[in-house]
């Protein structure tokens, strides 16, 4: 459960406010541009408003919050900022909505007119159910139900996958060796991409000058390509920084690759990596890594809720992750990050009063918790020993009696 007034922008709110807001994000260059859904799924926009990406169909700002009626009681599923600033949006109907700079075509409408109100994005993802949406600088990405990756915008260093250095008006599907992947995660860095597919291969395309994507060598991509030094792990989670890369396997191990002037690594010095290096070898298990690409600060929270942080934190450089006293990742961007932006969408909601058949549910193929996996058809099933011998134990008590 995440406290929101932990970010300054949110400072000015009243409490009764306050405790409508079920998600949140904080964006912009110095933080002070925020939407937030309310647990009646209304969507309220305030702050600078520069580049129109408050979406209230003005370039006013505005310390007061807007309510975007056009979102109104669209379940919100991912949200996700770019630098330009632009904002994409998702909804559980799988509808796209994009707004604000659109200089680079980043919102996907075929048009380089700013976006000064929401609209939806639906060339060539018709039929389509985005699940999850993903910003760089100037560039937008897409998942689909499917597991498909459609990227468009800004594509200087190859970071929309499509082959070419020619930017892409409309949302087009990342093909090549993904074609016949069915991918469950993506990321963006300023200029880079990438994606986790469903047996935990990564890959990554776009710029590659300080080695972000961890391909052993610092050129660029212009079509998605694997990560060979991950090979024999199963990523589960991949997020990136400003052009640093993180990685965590089902197994709760963590690597990191790309930029490091700030020690954004995590590995004790300030030297690019250009490959995957292993790093919190000594700690336990990593349930949760963070970072975005607004900032060069890196987070990880392990199976027994210790929250970890490395990277340019007030402006220090923190070269090995350091053990704080907050409970969640989310926290170390509200008071370390450079801006205090946040790195996903922040949910206020949390998991109170769950029965037991409820938590068991919730917890079943659950890589972040399981202790052993099963290899079906290729595809990874995770269970815990001890439910499993709970089962067990149950099955020889019927036959014997």
């Amino acid at each position: 459960m995440v406290d929101v007034t932990k970010w300054p922008v949110f400072s000015l709110m009243g409490t009764r406010q306050l405790s409508t807001i079920r998600k949140a994000s904080v964006f912009g260059t110095s933080a002070n541009e925020a939407i937030y859904v309310t647990k009646d799924d209304e969507v309220y926009v305030f702050g600078l408003n520069c580049s129109n990406c408050l979406g209230t169909g003005d370039s006013q700002s505005s310390i007061v919050a807007k309510k975007l009626d056009f979102l109104s009681g669209r379940k919100v599923v991912s949200l996700s900022y770019g630098s330009g600033p632009h904002v994409l949006l998702a909804t559980a109907d799988g509808e796209l909505f994009a707004w604000g700079h659109n200089g680079y075509s980043q919102l996907g409408n075929g048009t380089t007119n700013q976006g000064v109100a929401p609209v939806l994005v639906s060339t060539n993802l018709l039929n389509r159910k985005v699940t999850e949406v993903a910003c760089g600088s100037h560039h937008s990405m897409a998942l689909t139900d499917s597991g498909e990756v459609y990227a468009w915008g800004y594509n200087n260093c190859g970071q929309v996958g499509s082959g070419s250095t020619a930017n892409q008006p409309t949302p087009r599907r990342v093909s090549s060796c993904l074609q016949s992947k069915v991918a469950v995660g993506i990321a963006c860095g300023q200029t880079s991409s990438l994606a986790v597919v469903d047996n935990g291969e990564v890959y990554g395309w776009g710029y590659n000058g300080n080695g972000q994507l961890g391909l052993g060598n610092n050129g660029n991509q212009l079509t998605p390509c694997r990560i060979v030094a991950l090979q024999g792990l199963c990523v589960r989670q991949i997020v990136s920084g400003y052009a640093h890369s993180l990685a965590l396997t089902d197994e709760g191990l963590l690597y990191t690759w790309g930029a490091n002037t700030y020690g954004q690594l995590g590995t004790g010095n300030k030297s690019n990596q250009l490959s995957p290096v292993q790093i919190m070898t000594e700690k336990e298990r990593v349930v949760e890594v963070a970072a975005c690409h607004s900032a060069h600060t890196s987070a990880a929270k392990t199976q027994s809720g210790q929250v970890y942080m490395w990277g340019q934190c007030r402006g220090q450089a923190v070269a090995l992750p350091h053990l704080t006293h907050f409970t969640c990742t989310d926290d170390v961007f509200a008071c370390f990050a450079t801006p205090a932006v946040t790195w996903r969408l922040l949910s206020t909601e949390h998991d109170d009063f769950l029965t037991v058949a409820q938590s068991l549910k919730k917890e079943f193929d659950n890589p972040e918790t399981a202790d052993l996996k099963f290899c079906i058809d290729g595809k990874y099933i995770y269970v815990h020993k001890a439910v499993l011998k709970i089962r067990s134990w149950i099955s020889s008590r019927s036959l014997s009696v």
